[in-house]
């Protein structure tokens, strides 16, 4: 079975984004590849309908996040990380991977829909409304969900920053 037109050139193009934009809600690559695999069944039945839409990767996103979202209530895991503990010397050739890292680390302590707005706002690039649509709740949602995710953000920067000026100093 060949599947529906177009679905296989769709996957093939759009893969790597969908992985990307999963493991930044996952913060795990298998969870990540869990997550687009899913999305992409669900979606496979449907693919000649929304193909024929304006914009079949918003669907596609739409039901990833979906995916993500319905998911992360079945299992109910919670993670609680302490930024810090593993602070190790960041002044390197790589620092932009242990920057990303530790950006990773602090997603990780959003609850599960703040992470999806941050992700959607700042990776995705989506308007507010959009992302509304895609997360099924009102622009000013977005807005508050947002603003309490970049609170705790800043916060996390800040003891980051704090604990990693007096490992300086202690040297």
């Amino acid at each position: 079975m060949d599947g529906p037109t177009g679905f296989s050139d769709y996957v093939a193009q759009q893969r790597g984004a969908l992985v990307r934009l999963a493991y930044l809600l996952a913060a795990d690559r298998d969870a990540a590849e869990d997550l687009v695999q899913t999305a992409l069944v669900r979606v496979w039945p449907r693919w000649e309908r929304v193909s024929q839409g304006t914009n079949p990767h918003a669907y596609v996103r739409k039901v990833l996040l979906s995916v993500f979202l319905n998911a992360r209530r079945r299992w109910s895991v919670r993670e609680v990380l302490h930024p810090g503990l593993e602070l190790e010397d960041t002044r390197n050739a790589y620092g932009h991977v242990d920057e990303a890292d530790l950006m990773m680390r602090y997603l990780r302590q959003l609850p599960r829909r703040q992470r999806a707005v941050i992700v959607l706002r700042y990776y995705a690039d989506l308007s507010e409304a959009d992302i509304a649509e895609v997360l099924g709740c009102s622009p000013g949602t977005v807005k508050s969900q947002s603003a309490k995710a970049l609170v705790k953000l800043r916060a996390l920067l800040s003891v980051g920053t704090q604990l990693s000026r007096q490992v300086e100093g202690g040297r």
